[in-house]
């Protein structure tokens, strides 16, 4: 069964960056899409970055531009750099396949962004 680890999150000013990263138990990235998923107090869960096993990319309206998945499979490690942070981007942040595979939802980082 695979783990999910998201770390790199925290507190950080408006037009600040963060980069997250996601440590996977096994080699899942090479097997399926890989996503990051965000939760805001109060709002449902939104696939905000998409990574294909071929490397392509796609982000919702909201953050393109401004975040950048990637993913080192040598390490099993997913990675979401998040520039020009607003308060909006407020969340925890989880990584996932897409579709989502249950029980591997991970306990997610925290990121706050302060205006």
């Amino acid at each position: 069964q695979v783990q999910l680890v998201e770390s790199g999150g925290g507190l950080v000013q408006a037009g600040g960056s963060l980069r997250l990263s996601c440590a996977a138990s096994l080699s899942i990235f090479r097997l399926y899409v890989m996503g990051w998923y965000r939760q805001a107090p109060g709002k449902e869960r939104e696939l905000v970055a998409t990574l294909t096993r071929g490397g392509t990319t796609d982000y919702a309206d909201s953050v393109k531009g401004r975040f950048t998945i990637s993913r080192d499979n040598a390490k099993n490690s997913l990675y979401l750099q998040m520039n020009s942070l607003k308060p909006e981007d407020t969340a925890v942040y989880y990584c996932n396949a897409v579709p989502s595979i249950n029980e591997a939802w991970g306990q997610g980082t925290q990121v706050t962004v302060s205006s």
